[in-house]
């Protein structure tokens, strides 16, 4: 299966959620007044696209009927669609990390699929030639050191970790030095989701910047949070409590196959202009894949790109 085809079928439930939702009302209203539009937002607000973002979509989709002297509600269809594509475009998003010498820490709350997303991404990192250090750094929750370590021998990168319960900072030290020894390209840092209370962990996380400033200023710096596509509005809760104490450059969203609330990625980039940077559709290794606004667009909107199903056929005859 070709990567936008994969990206599709992860999108099912969200795309059945709402699109489902809005062709009942282009279908049911003869006239594009309040109503209309109120029937809009409740399905746009109802898939987690959010209320920000909802109302911001729907302000330019009444300027552009206005603009273009659209009656028909069905003719607002590709209007809309274009409305959040435009939203969604932040303009290319950067994957400098790749080819610089970086430290990309992987942050986020506990069951989000943190530990997860690291050893995909170091598995698309060594896809592309890239030398990869993985630093255990999420000490304190039970079988997370396993866990990248079956990620590391999975894909073939090696590990730094200490025992359970240890300092993540000192691990990140280790790491640290271990990549300017072997002299790596990328750090992938696994971080903890949960400690005592919230003040411990955004203190840990604190001190884990301090020592990467000390001992890796040259590096570049990525801060990647990891959002479960599934929880909705509560995801946006837990990127404003993280970036209040770190400097969040990306999101990577996971579990997006498993959710009808695959519209947070639109709230996201709204209200907060961080970029998504990759997105989870399946268990597979490869099925993080890199964020692309115009191909998540196509596939929510069940948008047919022939040139890119025929080159997807290619491939796979290719391959055959």
């Amino acid at each position: 299966m070709g990567v936008f085809s994969k990206l599709k079928e992860g999108l099912t439930k969200t795309r059945t959620n709402i699109i489902e939702g809005l062709n009942n009302v282009f279908s049911a209203f003869s006239s594009i007044d309040d109503d209309f539009y109120d029937e809009l937002e409740e399905i746009m607000i109802s898939g987690d696209m959010g209320v920000r973002a909802t109302d911001e979509i729907l302000e330019e989709l009444r300027e552009k009927v206005e603009e273009n002297h659209i009656k028909k509600p069905e003719d607002c269809r590709q209007l809309l669609i274009d409305t959040i594509r435009e939203k969604m475009d932040l303009g290319e998003n950067a994957y400098d990390f790749e080819d610089r010498k970086s430290v990309v820490c992987v942050i986020g709350v506990n069951g989000v699929g943190k530990t997860t997303s690291c050893g995909k991404m170091a598995g698309l990192l060594k896809a592309k030639g890239k030398k990869v250090v993985l630093a255990a750094a999420d000490t304190y929750r039970a079988a997370a050191i396993e866990q990248l370590k079956s990620w590391a021998d999975k894909t073939g990168t090696d590990m730094i970790a200490q025992h359970e319960g240890s300092d993540p900072a000192a691990v990140i030290f280790d790491s640290i030095a271990a990549a300017k020894a072997r002299k790596a390209d990328v750090l992938l840092c696994d971080t903890a989701g949960r400690l005592h209370n919230k003040k411990n962990l955004m203190a840990e996380l604190g001190k884990i910047d301090r020592v990467i400033e000390r001992e890796y200023s040259d590096a570049y710096r990525e801060n990647l949070i990891v959002l479960d596509a599934t929880t909705g509005q509560n995801a946006l809760s837990q990127l404003r409590e993280f970036n209040e104490v770190t400097k969040v450059t990306g999101i990577i969203l996971t579990k997006m196959d498993g959710s009808a609330k695959g519209g947070i990625a639109v709230a996201i980039q709204s209200e907060f202009g961080i970029p998504v940077k990759y997105i989870g559709v399946g268990e597979q290794i490869d099925d993080l894949q890199k964020f692309n606004s115009n191909d998540f667009v196509n596939a929510l909107f069940d948008v047919s790109v022939p040139e890119m199903e025929e080159s997807e056929e290619e491939s796979e005859s290719d391959d055959l």
